[in-house]
Protein backbone atom coordinates (compact mmCIF):
# COMPACT_ATOMS: atom_id res chain seq x y z
CA UNK A 1 0.00 0.00 0.00
CA UNK A 2 0.95 3.59 -0.78
CA UNK A 3 -0.20 6.55 1.37
CA UNK A 4 -3.61 4.56 2.22
CA UNK A 5 -4.73 3.59 -1.52
CA UNK A 6 -5.09 -0.08 -1.84
CA UNK A 7 -5.77 -1.95 -5.08
CA UNK A 8 -7.73 -5.10 -6.04
CA UNK A 9 -6.27 -7.41 -8.81
CA UNK A 10 -7.96 -7.54 -12.52
CA UNK A 11 -8.38 -6.41 -15.43
CA UNK A 12 -8.77 -3.04 -14.36
CA UNK A 13 -6.92 -2.21 -10.99
CA UNK A 14 -9.13 0.16 -9.32
CA UNK A 15 -8.30 2.34 -5.94
CA UNK A 16 -9.85 2.77 -2.77
CA UNK A 17 -8.95 5.04 -0.07
CA UNK A 18 -9.82 3.00 3.26
CA UNK A 19 -11.29 5.81 5.08
CA UNK A 20 -13.83 6.47 2.87
CA UNK A 21 -15.63 2.99 2.97
CA UNK A 22 -18.24 4.28 5.21
CA UNK A 23 -21.01 2.37 4.17
CA UNK A 24 -21.56 -1.20 5.42
CA UNK A 25 -24.01 -3.94 4.73
CA UNK A 26 -24.91 -6.84 6.44
CA UNK A 27 -26.16 -9.87 4.85
CA UNK A 28 -27.71 -12.05 7.82
CA UNK A 29 -29.48 -10.14 10.89
CA UNK A 30 -29.89 -13.50 13.55
CA UNK A 31 -27.83 -13.77 16.53
CA UNK A 32 -24.83 -12.63 15.41
CA UNK A 33 -25.23 -10.20 12.34
CA UNK A 34 -27.79 -7.81 14.77
CA UNK A 35 -25.43 -7.35 16.93
CA UNK A 36 -22.54 -6.97 14.56
CA UNK A 37 -25.29 -4.22 12.68
CA UNK A 38 -25.49 -2.37 15.89
CA UNK A 39 -21.87 -1.99 16.45
CA UNK A 40 -21.85 -0.97 13.76
CA UNK A 41 -24.03 1.80 14.24
CA UNK A 42 -22.37 2.92 17.30
CA UNK A 43 -18.97 3.09 15.54
CA UNK A 44 -20.32 5.94 13.40
CA UNK A 45 -21.10 3.89 10.30
CA UNK A 46 -23.75 3.92 7.67
CA UNK A 47 -25.38 0.62 8.16
CA UNK A 48 -28.03 -1.39 5.57
CA UNK A 49 -29.19 -4.60 6.81
CA UNK A 50 -30.72 -7.51 4.71
CA UNK A 51 -32.37 -10.75 5.82
CA UNK A 52 -33.99 -13.15 4.37
CA UNK A 53 -36.61 -13.41 6.76
CA UNK A 54 -39.92 -11.04 6.57
CA UNK A 55 -39.74 -8.06 8.96
CA UNK A 56 -36.22 -8.96 10.64
CA UNK A 57 -34.25 -5.80 8.88
CA UNK A 58 -37.44 -3.55 9.06
CA UNK A 59 -37.10 -4.22 13.23
CA UNK A 60 -33.83 -2.44 13.31
CA UNK A 61 -34.64 0.29 11.27
CA UNK A 62 -35.86 2.42 14.95
CA UNK A 63 -32.16 1.83 15.56
CA UNK A 64 -30.62 3.17 12.65
CA UNK A 65 -30.12 0.35 10.46
CA UNK A 66 -31.52 0.97 6.73
CA UNK A 67 -33.39 -2.19 5.74
CA UNK A 68 -32.79 -3.49 2.31
CA UNK A 69 -35.14 -5.41 0.19
CA UNK A 70 -32.38 -7.54 -2.17
CA UNK A 71 -29.36 -8.64 -1.63
CA UNK A 72 -28.63 -6.53 -5.25
CA UNK A 73 -29.55 -3.53 -3.56
CA UNK A 74 -26.70 -4.06 -0.72
CA UNK A 75 -24.16 -4.65 -3.22
CA UNK A 76 -24.79 -1.70 -5.53
CA UNK A 77 -24.26 0.12 -1.95
CA UNK A 78 -21.88 -1.20 0.08
CA UNK A 79 -18.66 -0.09 0.57
CA UNK A 80 -18.09 -3.50 2.53
CA UNK A 81 -20.56 -6.10 2.88
CA UNK A 82 -20.84 -8.46 6.37
CA UNK A 83 -21.93 -12.25 5.64
CA UNK A 84 -23.15 -14.10 8.46
CA UNK A 85 -25.14 -16.82 7.62
CA UNK A 86 -25.36 -20.07 8.88
CA UNK A 87 -23.43 -22.35 5.62
CA UNK A 88 -21.72 -22.49 3.09
CA UNK A 89 -24.52 -23.53 0.52
CA UNK A 90 -26.22 -20.47 1.75
CA UNK A 91 -22.91 -17.93 1.30
CA UNK A 92 -22.70 -19.45 -2.60
CA UNK A 93 -26.48 -18.51 -3.23
CA UNK A 94 -26.01 -15.27 -1.90
CA UNK A 95 -22.61 -14.30 -3.51
CA UNK A 96 -23.07 -16.42 -6.60
CA UNK A 97 -26.61 -16.78 -7.23
CA UNK A 98 -29.27 -15.07 -9.73
CA UNK A 99 -29.63 -11.32 -8.05
CA UNK A 100 -26.50 -12.41 -5.82
CA UNK A 101 -23.58 -9.97 -4.80
CA UNK A 102 -21.47 -11.42 -7.42
CA UNK A 103 -23.72 -10.00 -10.74
CA UNK A 104 -24.41 -6.37 -8.72
CA UNK A 105 -21.84 -5.44 -6.97
CA UNK A 106 -19.96 -1.93 -7.55
CA UNK A 107 -15.85 -2.71 -8.15
CA UNK A 108 -14.11 -2.05 -4.99
CA UNK A 109 -16.69 -4.03 -2.88
CA UNK A 110 -14.68 -6.08 -0.37
CA UNK A 111 -17.07 -8.53 1.23
CA UNK A 112 -16.32 -10.24 4.85
CA UNK A 113 -17.81 -13.64 5.03
CA UNK A 114 -18.15 -14.27 8.89
CA UNK A 115 -19.87 -17.50 8.32
CA UNK A 116 -18.06 -20.91 9.87
CA UNK A 117 -17.32 -21.90 5.82
CA UNK A 118 -16.10 -25.28 4.05
CA UNK A 119 -12.53 -23.38 2.68
CA UNK A 120 -12.99 -25.17 -0.69
CA UNK A 121 -16.54 -23.39 -1.13
CA UNK A 122 -14.62 -20.05 0.32
CA UNK A 123 -11.88 -20.41 -2.31
CA UNK A 124 -14.44 -20.71 -4.75
CA UNK A 125 -16.07 -17.81 -3.55
CA UNK A 126 -13.75 -15.79 -3.91
CA UNK A 127 -12.14 -16.73 -6.83
CA UNK A 128 -15.54 -15.80 -8.44
CA UNK A 129 -15.83 -12.24 -6.89
CA UNK A 130 -12.20 -11.86 -8.27
CA UNK A 131 -13.63 -11.74 -11.58
CA UNK A 132 -15.70 -9.33 -11.08
CA UNK A 133 -12.95 -7.30 -9.27
CA UNK A 134 -14.59 -7.46 -5.65
CA UNK A 135 -12.46 -8.19 -3.02
CA UNK A 136 -13.04 -11.18 -0.02
CA UNK A 137 -11.74 -11.86 3.40
CA UNK A 138 -12.83 -14.62 5.13
CA UNK A 139 -13.59 -13.49 9.23
CA UNK A 140 -15.08 -16.19 11.17
CA UNK A 141 -15.81 -14.65 14.56
CA UNK A 142 -16.19 -16.22 18.07
CA UNK A 143 -17.10 -14.58 21.25
CA UNK A 144 -21.64 -15.58 20.27
CA UNK A 145 -24.30 -13.38 20.48
CA UNK A 146 -22.92 -11.72 23.04
CA UNK A 147 -19.37 -11.20 21.81
CA UNK A 148 -21.05 -9.63 18.96
CA UNK A 149 -23.43 -7.21 20.74
CA UNK A 150 -20.44 -5.67 22.60
CA UNK A 151 -17.87 -5.81 19.90
CA UNK A 152 -15.69 -8.32 22.38
CA UNK A 153 -15.70 -10.68 19.22
CA UNK A 154 -12.66 -12.44 17.94
CA UNK A 155 -12.06 -12.55 14.62
CA UNK A 156 -9.37 -14.57 12.50
CA UNK A 157 -8.64 -13.16 9.05
CA UNK A 158 -7.72 -14.96 6.10
CA UNK A 159 -7.24 -13.10 2.72
CA UNK A 160 -4.51 -10.61 0.78
CA UNK A 161 -2.74 -8.39 2.95
CA UNK A 162 -4.45 -5.31 1.07
CA UNK A 163 -7.87 -6.75 1.76
CA UNK A 164 -7.60 -7.30 5.26
CA UNK A 165 -6.06 -3.39 5.94
CA UNK A 166 -8.89 -1.68 4.36
CA UNK A 167 -11.77 -3.75 6.61
CA UNK A 168 -9.18 -3.26 9.32
CA UNK A 169 -11.46 -0.07 10.41
CA UNK A 170 -14.51 -2.06 10.32
CA UNK A 171 -13.82 -4.59 11.81
CA UNK A 172 -12.15 -2.93 14.80
CA UNK A 173 -15.65 -1.38 15.21
CA UNK A 174 -16.84 -5.08 16.29
CA UNK A 175 -14.50 -6.96 17.58
CA UNK A 176 -11.86 -7.25 20.13
CA UNK A 177 -9.07 -9.07 18.29
CA UNK A 178 -8.49 -9.71 15.18
CA UNK A 179 -5.56 -12.46 13.78
CA UNK A 180 -4.36 -12.46 10.12
CA UNK A 181 -3.74 -16.02 9.72
CA UNK A 182 -3.41 -16.30 5.69
CA UNK A 183 -4.89 -15.80 2.29
CA UNK A 184 -8.09 -16.76 1.58
CA UNK A 185 -9.66 -19.59 3.33
CA UNK A 186 -7.34 -20.00 5.96
CA UNK A 187 -9.67 -18.13 8.46
CA UNK A 188 -12.41 -20.66 7.91
CA UNK A 189 -9.77 -23.49 8.80
CA UNK A 190 -8.38 -21.99 11.72
CA UNK A 191 -11.69 -21.39 12.69
CA UNK A 192 -12.98 -25.09 11.99
CA UNK A 193 -10.18 -26.15 14.11
CA UNK A 194 -10.62 -24.07 17.15
CA UNK A 195 -14.95 -25.81 17.18
CA UNK A 196 -13.13 -28.86 16.58
CA UNK A 197 -11.35 -28.05 20.28
CA UNK A 198 -14.76 -26.78 21.35
CA UNK A 199 -15.93 -30.21 20.96
CA UNK A 200 -13.38 -32.31 22.41
CA UNK A 201 -13.24 -30.13 25.57
CA UNK A 202 -17.02 -30.32 26.08
CA UNK A 203 -16.91 -34.28 25.40
CA UNK A 204 -13.38 -34.48 27.85
CA UNK A 205 -14.57 -32.72 30.59
CA UNK A 206 -17.99 -34.28 31.05
CA UNK A 207 -16.55 -37.35 31.28
CA UNK A 208 -14.10 -35.92 34.08
CA UNK A 209 -16.83 -34.15 35.70
CA UNK A 210 -18.95 -37.88 35.52
CA UNK A 211 -16.02 -39.59 37.10
CA UNK A 212 -15.28 -37.58 39.74
CA UNK A 213 -18.94 -37.00 40.54
CA UNK A 214 -19.27 -40.75 41.06
CA UNK A 215 -16.13 -40.78 43.59
CA UNK A 216 -18.08 -38.29 45.79
CA UNK A 217 -16.12 -35.07 44.69
CA UNK A 218 -18.62 -31.52 43.46
CA UNK A 219 -18.01 -30.41 40.01
CA UNK A 220 -18.32 -27.44 40.45
CA UNK A 221 -15.24 -27.66 43.22
CA UNK A 222 -13.62 -29.78 40.23
CA UNK A 223 -14.06 -27.36 37.79
CA UNK A 224 -12.75 -24.41 39.68
CA UNK A 225 -9.92 -26.63 40.63
CA UNK A 226 -9.36 -27.13 37.37
CA UNK A 227 -9.26 -23.82 36.75
CA UNK A 228 -6.27 -23.35 38.83
CA UNK A 229 -4.46 -26.50 36.82
CA UNK A 230 -3.20 -27.26 33.71
CA UNK A 231 -6.20 -28.93 33.24
CA UNK A 232 -8.32 -26.08 32.02
CA UNK A 233 -9.95 -25.50 28.70
CA UNK A 234 -12.63 -23.59 27.09
CA UNK A 235 -15.36 -25.86 29.02
CA UNK A 236 -14.04 -25.21 32.31
CA UNK A 237 -13.07 -21.98 31.96
CA UNK A 238 -16.16 -21.16 30.49
CA UNK A 239 -19.07 -23.25 29.34
CA UNK A 240 -19.71 -24.80 32.82
CA UNK A 241 -19.49 -21.84 34.27
CA UNK A 242 -21.31 -20.28 32.13
CA UNK A 243 -24.15 -22.31 30.75
CA UNK A 244 -24.35 -25.69 32.37
CA UNK A 245 -23.81 -25.87 36.24
CA UNK A 246 -26.77 -23.09 35.98
CA UNK A 247 -28.90 -25.91 33.69
CA UNK A 248 -28.90 -22.39 31.48
CA UNK A 249 -28.29 -23.84 28.10
CA UNK A 250 -28.54 -20.67 26.53
CA UNK A 251 -25.39 -19.68 24.72
CA UNK A 252 -27.44 -19.03 21.18
CA UNK A 253 -25.50 -21.63 19.54
CA UNK A 254 -27.66 -25.04 18.25
CA UNK A 255 -26.45 -28.68 18.17
CA UNK A 256 -26.74 -28.45 14.66
CA UNK A 257 -24.44 -25.78 13.69
CA UNK A 258 -21.89 -27.62 16.24
CA UNK A 259 -22.65 -30.69 13.97
CA UNK A 260 -22.24 -28.85 10.66
CA UNK A 261 -18.88 -27.45 11.99
CA UNK A 262 -17.37 -30.82 13.65
CA UNK A 263 -18.74 -32.84 10.28
CA UNK A 264 -16.95 -29.98 8.14
CA UNK A 265 -13.93 -30.28 10.34
CA UNK A 266 -14.17 -34.44 9.66
CA UNK A 267 -13.96 -33.03 6.01
CA UNK A 268 -10.75 -31.54 6.18
CA UNK A 269 -8.78 -33.84 8.29
CA UNK A 270 -9.90 -36.40 6.12
CA UNK A 271 -9.09 -34.42 2.98
CA UNK A 272 -5.37 -34.05 3.91
CA UNK A 273 -5.19 -37.54 5.33
CA UNK A 274 -4.42 -36.86 9.06
CA UNK A 275 -3.77 -38.94 11.53
CA UNK A 276 -5.85 -37.61 14.46
CA UNK A 277 -7.63 -40.64 16.42
CA UNK A 278 -8.70 -38.63 18.76
CA UNK A 279 -10.65 -35.80 16.60
CA UNK A 280 -12.00 -38.69 14.72
CA UNK A 281 -13.38 -39.87 17.85
CA UNK A 282 -15.39 -37.19 18.87
CA UNK A 283 -16.35 -36.23 15.13
CA UNK A 284 -18.09 -40.37 15.52
CA UNK A 285 -19.40 -38.91 19.22
CA UNK A 286 -21.09 -35.83 18.06
CA UNK A 287 -22.61 -37.30 14.90
CA UNK A 288 -24.44 -40.10 17.30
CA UNK A 289 -25.69 -37.36 19.76
CA UNK A 290 -27.98 -36.96 16.77
CA UNK A 291 -30.53 -39.38 18.01
CA UNK A 292 -31.19 -38.40 21.50
CA UNK A 293 -30.23 -34.29 20.97
CA UNK A 294 -32.40 -32.51 19.10
CA UNK A 295 -30.66 -29.90 16.02
CA UNK A 296 -32.32 -27.29 18.13
CA UNK A 297 -30.96 -27.48 21.60
CA UNK A 298 -28.52 -25.87 23.11
CA UNK A 299 -24.12 -27.29 21.52
CA UNK A 300 -23.81 -27.61 25.42
CA UNK A 301 -26.14 -30.04 25.90
CA UNK A 302 -23.46 -32.21 24.57
CA UNK A 303 -22.27 -33.12 28.28
CA UNK A 304 -25.15 -34.69 29.16
CA UNK A 305 -24.57 -37.30 26.11
CA UNK A 306 -23.71 -40.91 26.98
CA UNK A 307 -22.82 -43.36 24.44
CA UNK A 308 -24.34 -46.37 24.55
CA UNK A 309 -21.15 -49.58 25.70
Amino acid sequence: MNGGWSSLPGPRRILRKEWCMKTVGVIGLGNMGRGMALSLKRGGYRVLGFDAAPGVAAKLQEEGVEARASIAGMARDADILILSLPTSDVVEQVVLGQGGVADNAKAGLIVVDTTTADPNSTRKVAAALREVQVGFVDGPVSGGPKGAANATMTMVLGGAPEDVAAVEPVLAVISAKRVHVGPVGAGHVTKIINNLLTGIHLLATSEAVRAAQAVGVDPQKLVEALNGGSGRNSATLTNYPTWIFNDAFDSGFTMKLMRKDVRLAMDLLRSVHANAPMSTEAGRLWAESAATIGDAEDFNRIVQFVPEQ
